[in-house]
């Protein structure tokens, strides 16, 4: 796991490009802390920082293929890369490291582009190709691994975080408005937009090619739902445990100690199981909680722990573990709303003072439908076949009912149900998923900030990946957008990050794409039956982990936002949002914003989201604006 980043110039400046490269190199040194490596030439200037995980002796970047025309700087595992090494050294390549990096070089000679099709693992990297004057980026399947790149005063620059471009003072900052509109209506900014107008993002399952002066990206790999499996549940069950297993133990290849992170739902426990079952001595283990017991699954994870015998770790977070915003500010590179980057951190933190690498259950909600929101699509489908007059008189007695300060009562998510159940799927979508949506928008946002941005735009992104799924039924089209959306923009970018802030590498086994393509092809009902999420992976599950982890109601790794902007956050909400310098920017009508606050802090409605959301825009603002 590491950090990359490069420079390429047509004009032949090779010691400009050289300290262009080591200035942005120095902002990675979190992302690799153990070593660093250059490579330049006339056009090109290639930069790495190693967290070294797998071959500690002979894994120095960039490294190069046996005559040196081709190079490489690699951030990521490969965890194939035993199985590759022997197909490339049968076809004749010779090998002088034992690195999943080298297999890379060879695979691209025997295969040009096409090489990443053979790569099973997380990785970004880059290639270049003297004999073609050519460089390749590229990153994985579900965009675990991050890349950015711009054309800027003559030159190509590409980085694993935003704020490497920032370390070369002629880098622009101006602010790309479309991309924080995006950003008010999701959380997060997908690519291609950064929230810099001159930067973008590589999009996941992509690659980039740079040569004579022109640029070609290219999507190689996409999540296919169809044609459906026919296969009963006793071989679904026996053939998902077998990938499962398969992903954990590969991802459990490592030079160093290994740890995994356990909340006590289902994922990571499952994970916490397998490796388990896998490792001849306890795994280490590592669990986040909170003194508020709605959001607290301490007792859950201890369960599992005691089950599997692990050497357990335990860390509480109180809200003055936000102390560390600035820091999480910083390293984002641009707005980013997912308040659960907090708990993640803190447990990465706590994980990085004994091991180098922690496996994750990341991805098992988005293979199995472990999000209530498809169970509410699939309602919404049925509810929309109840006549209309039935459906106003069942909207109009829900309304009666009062609401309540949590956001995630029963009541007010009835409430939302019936707000949003009528709509198209792709409305719907935004509509649950969103912290401000486009009606909101014309009374939220300052008449000047509209002026600058096409409000509709967040909607229109939607409803295009929705228009891919046709055929698929509405649970496994929901599961579909969020696999290509939310997944890599929000809870990639989170993981990513506040991992490599702790120079700790993060391992997703329910993310191997044999096993996501095999659970994309499961009927839908396998995943969701009636009411039971993950249906076929519990019944998998069912003689390896206690029943209390298998029937237990998912709660999400988040953190009581709501009560803290009421307590202890209110006081960073005022110093923030609403300073003369937050409201002078002129996105948003003062009074507006006024009444959402209000309307929280009395408990009228819950709008910790937003509010959070707000925070963290304007604390961008003074740290990479201002």
């Amino acid at each position: 796991m590491c950090g990359i980043c490069g420079a390429f110039s047509k004009l032949s400046n090779p010691m400009s490009l050289n300290e262009i490269v080591r200035q942005m190199n120095s902002a990675l040194i979190h992302r690799g802390p153990d070593d660093e490596g250059y490579y330049y030439d006339e056009n090109i200037a290639l930069g790495h920082r190693r967290l070294s995980i797998i071959d500690l002796s002979t894994g120095h970047q960039p490294i190069s293929n046996e005559d040196k025309s081709i190079w490489i700087v690699f951030n990521g595992e490969i965890y194939n890369f035993q199985t590759l090494r022997k197909q490339l050294e049968d076809a004749g390549h010779r090998f002088f490291t034992n690195t999943d990096t080298e297999v890379i070089i060879h695979c691209y000679e025997q295969y040009g582009e096409k090489c990443i099709k053979y790569l099973r693992g997380m990785f970004a990297f880059a290639i270049w190709d003297t004999q073609y004057k050519s460089l390749m980026l590229a990153r994985d399947r579900v965009g675990k691994k991050p890349l950015f790149y711009a054309e800027l005063d003559g030159k190509f620059l590409f980085a694993s975080e935003l704020q490497a471009f920032f370390k070369l003072s002629w880098v622009p900052k101006e602010v790309d408005h479309q991309a924080i509109d995006l950003y008010l209506s999701y959380g997060y900014i997908p690519a291609p937009f950064t929230a810099f107008k001159d930067i973008k993002k590589l999009p996941k399952a992509s690659y980039l090619v740079l040569q004579d002066g022109k640029i070609k990206i290219e999507q190689y790999w996409n999540l296919e739902y169809l044609p459906k499996l026919t296969i009963s549940e006793e071989d679904a069950c026996e053939h998902t445990m077998e990938l499962l297993k398969e992903a954990v133990k590969l991802r459990m290849i490592s030079d160093v100690p290994l740890g995994a992170f356990l909340s006590g739902g289902i994922d990571s426990s499952a994970i916490v199981a397998l490796m388990s079952q896998l490792s001849d001595k306890p795994v280490n283990t590592f669990s986040i909680g909170f003194e508020e017991s709605a959001y607290n699954e301490l007792d859950y994870a201890r369960m599992v722990a005691q089950r599997f015998n692990t050497n357990h770790h335990e860390f509480i977070i109180h809200p003055k573990a936000l102390d560390i915003l600035p820091k999480l500010v910083r390293h984002y590179g641009e707005p980013y709303a997912d308040s659960s980057a907090i708990p993640t951190f803190y447990v990465s933190f706590e994980t990085s003072k004994y091991v180098k690498a922690a496996l994750n259950g990341d991805g098992g909600d988005e293979n199995f439908a472990g999000y209530e929101r498809y169970f509410a699509h699939k309602m919404a489908s049925i509810y929309q076949k109840i006549p209309i007059t039935i459906r106003k008189v069942i909207k109009g007695g829900i309304f009666l009912l009062p609401g309540t300060a949590d956001a995630r009562s029963n009541i007010n998510n009835i409430k939302r149900f019936c707000e949003f159940a009528n709509m198209p799927i792709h409305k719907r979508y935004i509509a649950w998923m969103r912290f401000i949506n486009v009606d909101l928008k014309s009374s939220f946002y300052s008449p000047e900030f509209i002026a600058k941005v096409n409000v509709l735009e967040s909607e229109n992104f939607v409803e295009k990946l929705f228009c891919q799924t046709q055929g698929l039924d509405v649970v496994d089209s929901a599961m579909s957008v969020n696999v290509n959306l939310c997944l890599p923009y929000d809870l990639m970018v989170k993981v990513d990050i506040v991992s490599m802030m702790n120079s700790l590498e993060a391992r997703s086994p329910f993310l191997d794409h044999h096993l996501m393509e095999f659970s994309a092809k499961l009927p839908s009902n396998y995943k969701l039956r009636g009411r039971i999420h993950k249906y076929i992976l519990k019944k998998a599950l069912k003689e390896v982990l206690p029943d209390d982890i298998l029937i237990r109601r998912k709660r999400g790794f988040s953190i009581p936002i709501d009560s803290w902007f009421r307590g202890e956050l209110k006081s960073l909400l005022y110093d923030t949002v609403f300073s003369t310098r937050a409201l002078q920017r002129g996105y948003f009508n003062p009074k507006k914003l006024y009444q959402i606050a209000q309307e929280h802090d009395t408990g009228q409605k819950a709008h910790g989201s937003l509010l959070w959301a707000l925070v963290m825009l304007e604390m961008w603002h003074r740290e990479f604006i201002d």
